[in-house]
């Protein structure tokens, strides 16, 4: 019997080897997705361990998320990943607590208004509205539906709209802690028609940004930030169930293994590390270092700064300088506090922009059931969030101790309950170097560039939250897509040149 194309093309894969540059979630779900078909794959991560910004520690015998705790449900792209991972029973979904936000004239905090696209309220004489915008604001932001709609026109930054549109208040009360909590970016630097398709449209039709907030929701009034999912046990059991299913297929996931360069020959890639021991690599005399792993393709899913020094060497239109990512870092705070047992400010705080140290805070053991279920009593888990676009974060210059210090004296000011120095058990400091984010004004120009940069590259990919967009939402798609578009061409390409 002859061999048929689709055992040609079984054959064709197990001859051929991906490296993929970085072990965050998109490295290792395009790892996976190679792997699936029978490529062999090698995971080159530098750091001690994957995951990337999917990281847990041990805080006062707690096992806690300390970087990404959730993953938005749109699309339900990640929920499948969740599904064919076997991981459905651990899903969770947050307390209805809501969101509070912070900073308002007097020290005052109140409940974000449910109902709201982006902070935007679709009701602004709602008593939940004014009561963060006041009178003054909520008259202001009447007069958005009393201008003529001749005059609306399209805006694309977040932040001129919303300005022209409804007042200062309604900006920098209620928008700007959501931008700054969620995106790390200041409203003016929003793209409306990316992080709010349909809006603009929307106000075109109805004549007001209330309006236009008001179809966009169509009668939804769920609680702030509570269209996400979690994992019991924490987003690293998806990290880990990753690893694992790569493994079982053959995959090779090397920690400590800093990839230095990479170099285009013929039709195949060397890939070159830093630390040949760690990379498994024997020592190469005459080159003096280690010597180069060989790939067929190779997929790069490092952040943005560092994608950019390994990729622009080999494909010669695209830029290698980045632009400025938000750092940010976050404390992950154990605390005892029988006064947060009742939950005082929701789920967590976001801080009106200017007025604190740090941007957000999350009540964990408030939002999710399974950490309160761990802490048991009166132990509370926080995270407090630092830093957002052109700010670096007020704990960057501190060490660990007056960093927690810090984040406990802002704990307190968000959630107005006093916790003192002795109520806290333990701390866990994380920084971050978040990506650009998808909506900025620009961005999107700036990433179809650099995708097709690289794709005029033949056997060479990248994937990651620069060039999807921040969130899991966004990168396990990409990372998806990116896998199967080089998969497809290495595979089909070896397939037809030898029909």
């Amino acid at each position: 019997m002859s061999e048929g194309p689709l055992d040609r093309l079984a054959a064709q894969a197990r001859q051929k080897h991906v490296v993929v540059v970085g072990g965050g979630v998109a490295g290792l779900v395009a790892a996976w997705e190679c792997a699936k078909v029978g490529v062999r794959v090698t995971v080159l991560e530098q750091d001690p361990r994957v995951g990337g910004v999917v990281r847990s520690a041990e805080i006062d015998g707690l096992v806690l998320d300390v970087g990404a705790e959730s993953y938005a449900t749109r699309g339900g792209t990640v929920r499948s990943l969740v599904d064919e991972l076997g991981l459905s029973d651990a899903v969770t979904t947050p307390r209805p607590a809501g969101a509070w936000v912070a900073g308002l004239p007097g020290g005052a905090a109140a409940p974000l208004p449910r109902g709201g696209v982006l902070g935007i309220p679709d009701n602004p004489w709602a008593p939940e509205v004014r009561r963060i915008i006041g009178w003054r604001g909520a008259w202001r932001a009447y007069l958005d539906r009393l201008r003529p709609p001749l005059t609306i026109g399209h805006q694309q930054s977040l932040g001129a709209l919303v300005r022209s549109r409804m007042g200062a208040r309604v900006l920098d009360r209620l928008v700007a802690p959501v931008t700054s909590g969620v995106y790390s970016a200041r409203p003016d630097d929003i793209d409306v028609d990316l992080a709010a398709p349909g809006l603009n449209a929307a106000l075109t039709r109805t004549g007001s940004l209330s309006g236009a907030v008001a179809e966009l929701r169509g009668g939804r009034t769920a609680a702030p930030g509570s269209a996400v999912e979690g994992l019991r046990g924490g987003m690293s059991t998806l990290v880990d169930a990753l690893a694992e299913r790569v493994r079982e297929l053959g995959g090779e996931i090397r920690t400590g293994a800093r990839v230095t360069g990479l170099q285009a020959t013929g039709e195949a890639w060397d890939v070159h590390v830093a630390d040949g021991e760690a990379a498994g690599e024997q020592p190469d005399a005459a080159a003096g270092g280690a010597s180069p792993m060989r790939a067929d393709a190779v997929i790069v899913a490092v952040p943005e700064r560092a994608a950019r020094e390994l990729l622009s060497p080999v494909a010669p239109l695209l830029d290698r300088e980045a632009a400025p990512a938000p750092v940010v870092e976050v404390v992950t705070l154990v605390v005892d506090s029988a006064a947060l047992d009742a939950a005082p400010r929701g789920s967590g705080v976001l801080t009106v922009p200017g007025t604190g140290p740090a941007k957000a805070l999350t009540h964990s053991t408030a939002k999710w059931e399974w950490v309160a279920a761990a802490a048991g009593g009166d132990r509370h888990v926080l995270r407090v969030s630092f830093g957002a676009q052109g700010e670096e974060p007020a704990t960057a210059a501190l060490d660990d101790d007056a960093a927690a210090s810090l984040a406990l004296a802002e704990a307190a000011r968000m959630l107005g309950v006093e916790l003192g120095a002795a109520s806290l058990r333990g701390a866990q400091r994380e920084r971050y170097a978040q990506a650009q984010p998808a909506a900025t004004i620009g961005r999107a120009a700036t990433t179809a560039a650099a995708r097709g940069a690289v794709r005029a590259v033949a056997g060479l990919g990248a994937t990651g939250a620069w060039l999807s967009g921040t969130g899991l939402a966004q990168v396990v798609p990409d990372a998806r897509a990116e896998a199967e578009r080089v998969r497809s061409a290495l595979l089909w390409r070896e397939t037809a040149s030898g029909a």
